[in-house]
């Protein structure tokens, strides 16, 4: 396209009798609108994936690119809901982009922390597998089961999950969750895509005992602290061409346990975007999580559940593999 543009503009400058000066200055400005069009359009293809780096509560943003980690916390503050709001992913594109092979890289031993900051608020979807729900002796919802997560419990990929005072069905959950890149409200399913800024794995950890034998709702067991380990990145949604056929996984000490495909779906993501925001503002930043497949511990007989020395480890196509330890309660 910018090549018709200054073509067309060289030949008004061979045949009307302007000042040449203003022209050439004006092709100048043109070019460089599109070359600035051209680093934030053509970065997409670069799979630039974002992360957050550095020791708990202390997190420096950077982003993954080509099996490398770089910093670019001299660019850009933090990844929260101002970032979002001000259309930090373009302009992160174009950053990166001009200071190629100039950003610093993150050493390997250093933590990976989730990668985002603190939202808001971490909304979840219950029951949202149609198998799960079957495993569970559950009904197919008629609408989305809606709960939250406390933002608490949210750490990074390879953090230690600590099993609760008290805990006896402590349990595992992968799930696709996405990150919500502008204010919605009243969003309709038509124009919900649109409010996606990318999308993050997640180990939805859960209690089952307090989540379902305590009374009320379904927070008191999915709210506890080191119980949303997210990422390792954060991936944009142009690099998710269909979010409704990932494959998703989670084994415990080396034996899968689930192995699904979000194209079992109840609800899927537009409709997610949409319903959600009938009953609250989804603010930028936050995050969402889609539900799980079956073969969590408490679809099987005799019931699974984590003890400490468990290893859980999780992925979803695109997403990445994260890791946890468990660790029992110690004060």
């Amino acid at each position: 396209m910018s090549d018709i543009i200054v073509k067309c503009l060289s030949t008004v400058k061979l045949v009307v009798s302007v000042n040449t000066a203003t022209i050439d200055g004006f092709l100048k400005y043109i070019s460089r609108l599109f070359s600035t069009y051209a680093i934030i359009t053509n970065y997409k293809y670069k799979k630039m994936k974002l992360i957050r780096f550095g020791a708990f509560g202390k997190e420096k943003p950077g982003v993954h690119i080509d099996g490398k980690n770089y910093d670019v916390s001299a660019f850009v503050k933090e990844y929260d809901e101002l970032f979002f709001t001000e259309n930090g992913l373009e302009k992160l594109a174009a950053i990166v982009e001009e200071n190629k092979g100039t950003l610093p890289e993150v050493p390997a031993d250093v933590r990976i922390g989730a990668p985002t900051a603190r939202p808001s608020k971490i909304v979840c979807i219950g029951l949202n597998y149609a198998k799960h729900a079957k495993e569970t002796n559950a009904p197919i919802p008629v609408e989305p089961i809606i709960f939250m997560k406390s933002t608490t419990s949210f750490v990074g990929p390879f953090d230690t999950i600590s099993i609760p005072k008290n805990s006896v069905k402590t349990d595992w959950e992968v799930e696709l969750a996405f990150v919500i890149g502008k204010k919605a409200s009243y969003v309709e399913v038509e124009d919900a895509m649109n409010y996606v800024a990318g999308y993050v794995l997640h180990n939805d950890v859960s209690e089952r005992e307090f989540q379902l034998e305590r009374g009320g709702t379904w927070d008191k067991g999915k709210g506890c602290d080191t119980f949303a380990p997210m990422g390792p990145w954060l991936v944009t949604s142009d690099e998710i061409k269909d979010p409704h056929n990932l494959r998703l996984w989670l084994s415990v000490n080396g034996k899968m346990m689930q192995d699904g495909n979000t194209d079992d779906l109840i609800f899927n993501i537009p409709y997610l975007v949409s319903y959600i925001s009938q009953f609250m503002t989804l603010l930028p930043g936050d995050i969402v999580s889609t539900g799980t497949p079956a073969g969590v511990g408490l679809g099987f007989t005799p019931n699974i559940f984590l003890k400490e020395g468990d290893v859980v480890e999780l992925g979803i196509d695109g997403l990445g593999i994260s890791r946890q330890h468990v660790k029992a309660y110690h004060g």
